[in-house]
């Protein structure tokens, strides 16, 4: 089994900060690519950051500048740093990763982390 843990998320006040983190958990193979997603009302779901095995990043424009992703491979963790968060970043962030569950079978497997809500309000 695997599983991604998510925490982090609050209530911050405009022009804040926060930090998410997530955890994968189990037994696989490898862990490739991993990233954030947010879900807005609606059931919109966006991409916010996702950060491959060797450290190659990709944002949405919306996030530029503000968030940042990382890895801590030895601690099978990621983060978001978010800078100067505004109302509109709020939503509920997910975790995603593309997981290799064994050396014989290269099928990657998506997991998701079961979300951690961040709303930005005065």
């Amino acid at each position: 089994q695997v599983q991604l843990l998510e925490s982090g998320g609050g209530l911050v006040q405009p022009g804040g900060s926060l930090t998410l983190s997530c955890t994968a958990s189990g037994s696989w193979f490898s862990i490739n690519d991993m990233g954030w997603y947010r879900q807005f009302p609606g059931l919109q779901c966006d991409l916010v950051a996702t950060i491959t095995s060797s450290g190659s990043t990709n944002y949405a424009d919306s996030v530029k500048g503000r968030f940042t992703i990382s890895r801590d491979n030895a601690k099978n963790t990621i983060y978001l740093q978010m800078n100067n968060l505004q109302p509109e970043d709020t939503a509920v962030y997910y975790c995603k990763a593309e997981i290799r569950r064994s050396s014989w079978n290269r099928i990657q497997n998506t997991y998701w982390g079961q979300g951690t809500q961040v709303t930005v309000a005065p």
